[in-house]
């Protein structure tokens, strides 16, 4: 086209036209033009967001409300996706500085706000920048395992070791988990009937009732002889299994089985069925009778060698500490006689020197219905005097704190006199197991009371020196119901133990809880098992076992039997 109306003549200007495709049975182009033949085609709606322009912010601040906002209706796809190939395994993050949280997992966002607005919003200049390097080393840390290795985060949970191991030719007859059991109830169980009392049993001490963080005392070691005789072993049980029920226990093996649906450690009892008789036995030289410590906590401790705080060195210094509160708090001497039971203690031989613990021993029996009694060895640990004079059975326990940072708790010198229910709610939660356990005996045993003593350590790098920071007391049905604890739950579980294993043929069984998941096995073992590894158990072994022991805990060692 040429300027020629007037205008003065310049350079001319060509006009190209586009191809056009013409589409005479419909609209739209004809065929796919040449230039887009091979570009891959995403779908999407005209009502997507297409994407953003760039991220500096990585996974520190993420929109968890709206996180498939950029996502298409039709499907998220892959074709302009970006993948890094190159080996990302050499790249270190140099950064010593502290991490600091996301405001949002601060404990107090509102407050440090409060406080940013006092102080005229300092800090918000490199927010950007701050949000940037959060991003990259949390991301580097993962990669590398900084948290382990520094101790930040939670700790990795360990597998942990069944009680005993299971041998190729044990047969397994059940297994029960735990939401099942959950739902068992055996309801209308009456109280159990006193068959036999034994022991002597010292007055308990009320000057301890005013104990308290400022007016603390020291733990004193009490030599004196605690036994912990399985079923079998009992010469009274023995002696009532030819007139009195059929099924034969200890209240430490019924409360194991009854509170198993709170238990996260093995353990294992064995089961004889001679007849119609059932009899629940520990094993000889185990850790059954071992307090188990922060065994329900979120992070229980960990098993690192000979720590201080490993889990058995924890159980030892539970116990020892348990065993020794339970005398040091009664009027031991001779100007308080002691209450005497009409027969005495079962498991005093001549042969043994040193002074018996204060304990009596109530043999018991209930019936279960459908013609299982049962009958247990219950305790008492001491007796009281209310002030209108009728005598009281108490059960002694010891709950001990032994360093508040690692057990995730409150520190008890600074909680225990002004908020003690915030302390007893958190032994709840790290000790669950435990306390549940403690509560079914003194119901089997008919106790009066339950007397909780608290006992810390004297420095938190001391396992062996204690001091006692207070003491509680509860009556067992009340704290039952604190704990929501159901004793038709409890009896459902143990009858349903019973009924299975009553229906087998004559012989050995071992009811172990499985080390990692919510339940229990039931196992059909040979009728040897366990009779030879005692015997070809060398004696070294043995007084190894016991040395250890008697090296951590002389006054307790000494008495274990």
């Amino acid at each position: 086209m040429t300027l020629t109306d007037g205008a003065q003549s310049g350079p001319s200007t060509s006009f190209v036209a586009p191809v056009i495709q013409d589409n005479h049975t419909g609209w739209g182009p004809c065929e796919m033009p040449d230039q887009f033949r091979d570009m891959p085609y995403q779908p999407f709606s005209k009502g997507d967001r297409l994407g953003k322009i760039s991220d500096w912010t990585g996974a520190a601040f993420q929109d968890k409300k709206y996180a498939n906002k950029y996502t298409s209706q039709f499907g998220a796809g892959s074709q302009y996706a970006y993948y890094h190939d190159e080996d990302e395994s050499t790249f270190h993050l140099v950064d010593t500085t502290r991490v600091q949280k996301p405001p949002y997992q601060r404990g107090r966002f509102r407050a440090n706000q409060r406080n940013m607005r006092g102080r005229g919003g300092r800090g918000n200049h490199s927010g950007g920048m701050q949000a940037l390097g959060k991003g990259l080393k949390n991301r580097d840390r993962d990669r590398k395992g900084f948290n382990k290795k520094w101790g930040q985060g939670r700790p990795q949970i360990k597998i942990r070791d069944a009680s005993v191991t299971v041998k190729p030719d044990w047969v397994t007859i059940e297994e029960m988990d735990f939401p099942r059991l959950g739902k068992l109830s055996l309801p209308n169980i009456k109280e159990g009937e006193d068959v036999m009392c034994c022991g002597e049993l010292e007055y308990y001490d009320k000057v301890y009732d005013r104990v308290n963080v400022k007016n603390e005392k020291p733990l004193q070691s009490v030599n004196r002889i605690f036994h912990t005789v399985t079923t079998t072993d009992d010469p009274i049980i023995r002696k009532l299994s030819k007139t009195e029920g059929n099924v034969y226990a200890t209240d430490a093996i019924l409360a194991t089985i009854m509170c198993c649906t709170r238990s996260n450690y093995s353990w294992d009892i064995v089961i004889e069925k001679i007849g119609d008789k059932l009899f629940l036995d520990k094993r000889d030289n185990t850790e059954f009778d071992l307090l188990t410590v922060n065994e329900t906590s979120v992070e229980p401790p960990q098993d690192d060698g000979n720590s201080l705080n490993s889990p058995r060195n924890l159980a030892l210094e539970a116990t020892f500490i348990n065993h020794n509160f339970s005398q040091q708090v009664l009027r031991n001497g001779t100007a308080e006689p002691r209450y005497k039971f009409d027969n005495p203690n079962p498991f005093i031989s001549e042969e043994e020197e040193g002074e018996v613990a204060s304990v009596a021993y109530r043999y018991r029996k209930w019936d279960l219905g459908n013609g299982v009694v049962l009958v247990a060895r219950c305790e008492h640990d001491a007796v009281v005097q209310t002030p209108n004079g009728e005598l009281q059975y108490l059960s002694i326990k010891a709950l001990n704190e032994w360093d508040s940072k690692l057990a995730n708790g409150v520190e008890w010198r600074q909680k225990l006199d002004t908020q003690r229910g915030a302390v007893l709610a958190n032994e709840l939660r790290n000790n669950a197991c435990k306390l549940a356990k403690w509560t079914i005996q003194a119901l089997l045993a008919g106790s009066n009371q339950i007397k909780f003593g608290y006992v810390s350590r004297s420095h938190v790098r001391d396992n062996s020196k204690h001091v006692i920071l207070g003491t509680q007391q509860y009556k067992p049905h009340e704290f039952a119901t604190q704990i929501n604890l159901n004793m038709d739950n409890a009896w459902g579980i143990l009858r349903c133990i019973v009924d299975i294993v009553m229906k087998e043929k004559d012989g050995k069984y071992l009811i172990m809880k499985d080390p990692n998941k919510p339940m229990i096995r039931l196992y059909d073992i040979p009728d040897n098992t366990f009779e030879s590894d005692g015997d070809s158990e060398s004696e070294d072994d043995v007084v190894g076992d016991s040395n250890a022991f008697q090296t951590l805990y002389p006054p307790y060692a000494g008495g274990k039997h």
